[in-house]
């Protein structure tokens, strides 16, 4: 997606609501005076949100504007090509001025289409992201609530974890709240943020 993915940072900005719920319910689990006992509860984050139903249809309608994309863009990418094969072809046979012409306006017609092709797909990822964000936004309550409920802690990354016997895994249940509250939403195109933008093409 992008080179700070979505979940990485959903994971982030949970954490921060995260730390505050432990801070506030450490007291509960021990004596006065006794360090407090940790309740440490497991998401695997990437599958949850992979397989909820608001991230299959994020995917779905990503996968759908890039194959729109493509289609629509083929054609012109195709008579590029063909203009290419005829440059070659002629170039024995043209003057040497007209030659030069022919290609600087081939290449600049080439670059127009190479900047589309960039454009249309930094709308399509900025859709995605802005998607993201919102499920990102629907997600922190739920960490919240289940952490509450539970009398937890800490909520780790099943991903950031070698060895953890008693935590427990709450992936399902994130997975069956987040479909009852967003089961859906729609993807619509969208600019990139200006810094990822500039990234993005430091990165072509």
């Amino acid at each position: 997606m992008t080179k700070t993915s979505f979940l990485t940072r959903a994971f982030i900005v949970a954490g921060t609501i995260f730390l505050a719920a432990a801070t506030a319910q450490s007291s509960y689990a021990a004596a006065p005076g006794a360090a407090p006992a940790a309740r440490i509860l497991i998401i695997d984050l990437r599958r949850a949100i992979g397989s909820s139903k608001v991230g299959q249809s994020i995917q779905s309608q990503v996968n759908e504007m890039k194959s729109q994309a493509q289609a629509t863009l083929n054609g012109e990418a195709e008579g590029l090509k063909r203009e290419r094969a005829a440059l070659e072809q002629q170039a024995a046979i043209l003057a040497a001025d007209v030659k030069a012409r022919k290609l600087k306006d081939f290449q600049l017609r080439a670059m127009a289409f190479e900047k589309k092709v960039q454009d249309r797909g930094g709308l399509i990822q900025g859709g995605m992201l802005k998607a993201n964000q919102q499920v990102e936004e629907a997600l922190g309550p739920i960490l919240q609530g289940i952490m509450q409920e539970r009398q937890a802690t800490v909520l780790l990354d099943r991903s950031a974890v070698l060895l953890a016997p008693n935590a427990i895994d709450v992936t399902g249940v994130v997975v069956q709240r987040l479909d009852m509250k967003m089961p859906a939403i729609k993807v619509e195109l969208a600019p990139l943020p200006p810094g990822m933008a500039a990234r993005q093409q430091q990165g072509q």
